[in-house]
């Protein structure tokens, strides 16, 4: 995702109301970097990310008119990525249910920003271990946010929970980085 935000709201009227596929490719480019890493944190499969991302794209593009009514177009894209992925899942693991806690979810700190560019390899490696260590609702959690940048509302929504329980979530996870961080460092 790069630093320039896109208007979104100009950009779903040009899509929906002038078919417009310059607008289209602009909501693609904004969008899919982080369906794509949702996808494959879900499906674990360069491949099928790909392709379940990708088809969450044809889906937006496929319902334009549609789109003006959506109040928001990220917490939108989300909920198709979640479900066309645990429907790969489904039809993979010939299971009929699949819970996101089921899941083993991995964390990859990659999104370099100015404060990640600061911490040294080692620190994102201990921190990356300690990710790894969490309870797969709480990395999903913690990752949304915290590497998404989506809001808690958002979360909830696309995880089908509540907020009160995304905070819940969140806090525990922070708390099991903290200590873990912690004790990697020898800090009291």
């Amino acid at each position: 995702m790069s630093n320039h935000l896109p208007d979104l709201k100009s950009l779903i009227s040009h899509i929906a109301l002038h078919n417009s596929e310059h607008a289209y490719e602009q909501l693609f480019r904004y969008l899919f970097p982080s369906l794509y890493r949702f996808c494959f944190y879900l499906l674990k499969s360069r491949e099928l990310a790909e392709e379940a991302a990708s088809d969450v794209m044809i889906t937006i593009w496929r319902s334009r008119e549609k789109l003006p009514e959506v109040r928001n177009i990220k917490v939108y894209a989300f909920v198709i990525a979640r479900n066309l992925s645990l429907n790969v899942l489904s039809k993979h693991s010939r299971q009929e249910w699949i819970s996101i806690d089921d899941l083993d979810l991995e964390i990859i700190l990659d999104n370099p920003n100015p404060e990640q560019l600061l911490i040294n390899d080692e620190l994102k490696k201990k921190l990356e271990r300690a990710t790894e260590a969490l309870p797969s609702q709480c990395k999903l959690v913690f990752k949304l946010i915290k590497e998404d940048g989506l809001s808690y509302k958002e979360t909830a929504s696309i995880l089908n929970i509540s907020v009160k329980t995304v905070d819940a979530h969140l806090v525990s996870a922070i708390k099991k980085l903290t200590a873990l961080l912690k004790a990697e460092f020898n800090l009291s």
